[in-house]
């Protein structure tokens, strides 16, 4: 007695790929897709200061917390950006040089002088959208 076949080929090995393909783009960061960001991203920040004074960011610079500066995960170092507190419309550029955020879905962790330029000291966490220059 022989035993049925199975399935083969091609098609479901493509199949296969197609689908891990989407389950990783549906899992990438927020505003990423395979690596790449694009123009705009649009979402929660936060902001990191006095404790991490002097600490090297992922760049190898110093953190100065009254710097304009955030940590953004998969932004190159040193990209220039626009950041827009969605809420008020204040707007203020900041140089990536730092990795994160890592908590929830924050999209970036702005130096304490980027976020009293935007007014969100108070707050903690605001609604921005980040516009790569």
């Amino acid at each position: 007695m022989t035993e049925p076949r199975r399935a083969g080929g091609a098609i479901p090995r493509l199949f296969s790929f197609l689908a891990a393909a989407a389950v990783t783009v549906a899992l990438a960061a927020p505003g990423t897709v395979s690596g790449e960001s694009p123009p705009s991203i649009e979402g929660p920040a936060s902001w990191y200061g006095p404790g991490f004074a002097g600490r090297k960011t992922a760049s190898g610079v110093r953190f100065n917390p009254n710097g304009l500066t955030a940590a953004h995960r998969t932004l190159p170092l040193g990209t220039r950006v626009r950041v827009t507190n969605l809420h008020n419309g204040r707007s203020v550029l900041v140089t990536i040089n730092d990795r994160g955020p890592y908590v929830g879905r924050r999209v970036l962790d702005l130096s304490h002088g980027a976020a009293r330029e935007l007014q969100m000291v108070n707050r903690g966490v605001a609604r921005v959208l980040i516009q790569r220059l």
